[in-house]
């Protein structure tokens, strides 16, 4: 399959995957960094969901363009036996489509989607999980066409698919149309020559020191980059990003030097936001406002605390709806009826039948008629607006639940900093500085809403067993009914005015 090796001033050099090299070109740092300093990666949430989606597609990508014909060739990280077990089939002549094959040349590897038979050779199909086609795609499948042309074997085509998003399954394991193919044929060939640079660029950053890079856009895009972190803020106690703003500025003042927000001239803020933030952070204790004290205090009884979890998959797994369609299949509620009189509802089913209208259901029963529904973030109201329009016989009772909706993440943020939260008032960061003695680190298994979704599918798949499914379960009914707590814990600290929970 052709010369594998690429030589630098008659030295081989090391291999490069295409992953590693698409690196290199979002940033030389991040390449150098996942090749000598891994340890240093912070794999975020929505970047672990973005991998699961991506696993789930490629999965059905192999039902559509294969079915029972398609030769998988998995051999997990042996990079030695996909290359040798590719070049074995292709030598017999396979007579139906490959999936994950692998080739190198160049000093790159890399393990190709989809390979369709097509008179003679085959055609290339690389397969996304985003809904549309991306400028960092085309880049994506020009470096596998020079490999695999390299290597022998050039593509009579090359096309990217993705997710169509009007897509609606409609059961049984039909997935026919939930992709979309685009021919990328003229791009790639457009940026053929541009491969061997980009591999020798690649190269020579591996064989130096860190390379100096400045911050800015190029750290979230086209991916996020998990070294971000690292480069932004060096180790600070109190990181310039926790200042939120303009992304751009905040790279400005990480580029001239400052890491610490207590460093940061005055002059160099942006607003009154970012004024707040330092001056609380120098100060070095929280500052609770009256307002927020008022606010809590003049909430009626009985009191709802209400947090849905909902699942949004690549691949639909019910029929009649859509690929990443926001669905709604937990929630949590605290009641307090009177001071300190707590009770607890839920709602969470595990089927492999659609719970939507059976939490619709239960949703209207728990919250009753009258009372303020706490919620932090105005994502309950948009999932009750989603249960509307699913069951239009319900949509009275839900328009006046979403009537009575009231949302402690403004007052927090317009009332409330403490130095540790960072510059973010997501519930994870408010909650340590309320209430020291709950923590999402303590909670078994899961302890955010990606986390929660992935739990959920896995435990709806008939392939769980039911130890597994039970066990799911309780991490998942931990979960939601924690982030109730966090926020009955909230409004007692705002309600005693800033004493903490447990006082």
């Amino acid at each position: 399959m052709g010369e594998n090796r690429l030589t630098v001033a008659g030295n081989p050099v090391r291999r490069l995957s295409k992953t590693r090299l698409l690196s290199h070109l979002q940033c030389p740092r991040r390449l150098w960094l996942e090749t000598f300093r891994p340890e240093l990666a912070a794999t975020s949430a929505a970047t672990a969901a973005a991998f699961s989606a991506g696993n789930s597609v490629g999965a059905v990508a192999r039902l559509i363009y294969g079915g029972s014909d398609g030769v998988l060739i998995d051999t997990g990280t042996d990079t030695a036996a996909a290359l040798a077990a590719t070049t074995e089939i292709l030598q017999r002549g396979a007579c139906g489509p490959l999936f994950e094959a692998a080739f190198e040349y160049g000093g790159v590897l890399i393990r190709a989607d989809v390979l369709v038979p097509l008179r003679g050779s085959y055609r290339l199909v690389e397969v996304k999980a985003s809904t549309a086609l991306k400028d960092e795609h085309a880049i994506d499948c020009a470096i596998q066409n020079w490999v695999m042309s390299g290597a022998g074997l050039a593509p009579a085509s090359v096309s990217l698919a993705h997710v169509d998003n009007r897509f609606e399954y409609r059961g049984n394991d039909d997935y026919n149309g939930l992709l979309v193919e685009c021919d990328v044929g003229d791009t790639v060939a457009a940026l053929d020559h541009q491969v061997p640079g980009w591999i020798r660029d690649a190269l020579a950053t591996l064989d130096g020191g860190e390379p100096e890079v400045g911050v800015g856009a190029q750290c979230d895009k086209p991916h996020a980059c998990p070294f971000k972190q690292s480069c932004w803020s060096a180790g600070a106690r109190y990181p310039v990003t926790g200042l939120g703003g303009s992304k751009a500025k905040i790279a400005a003042l990480v580029n001239d030097g400052y890491r610490d927000i207590r460093d940061v001239p005055a002059e160099r803020l942006a607003g009154a936001a970012q004024q707040r933030i330092r001056a609380v952070t120098c100060r070095g204790a929280a500052r609770l406002e009256e307002a927020a004290v008022t606010f809590a205090r003049g909430l009626a009884y009985p009191r709802f605390f209400l947090d849905f979890e909902t699942i949004s998959p690549a691949v639909p797994v019910w029929p009649g709806t859509r690929p990443y369609e926001t669905l709604p299949v937990q929630y949590s509620c605290h009641i307090e009826q009177a001071p300190g009189e707590f009770t607890h509802e839920e709602f969470l089913e595990l089927s492999l039948h659609p719970p939507l209208r059976a939490l619709a259901e239960a949703l209207i029963r728990t919250l009753r008629r009258t009372g303020p529904i706490l919620t932090y973030s105005s994502y309950e109201r948009r999932v009750i607006g989603i249960l509307q329009n699913r069951f239009p016989d319900l949509a009275e009772a839900l328009a006046a639940i979403a009537a009575r909706l009231q949302d402690l993440l403004p007052v927090t943020r317009n009332h409330y900093y403490h130095p540790d939260m960072l510059g973010s008032w997501s519930i994870k960061s408010v909650l340590p500085a309320i209430a020291p003695d709950l923590d999402y680190a303590e909670l078994e298994g899961i302890r955010d809403g990606a986390a929660a979704a992935d739990a959920y599918l896995c435990a709806i798949s008939a392939e769980t067993t039911n130890e597994e499914r039970a066990r799911l379960e309780q991490q998942l009914r931990d979960y939601c009914r924690f982030d109730t707590l966090a926020m009955v814990s909230l409004l007692r600290f705002f309600e005693t005015g800033g004493r903490p929970a447990g006082d």
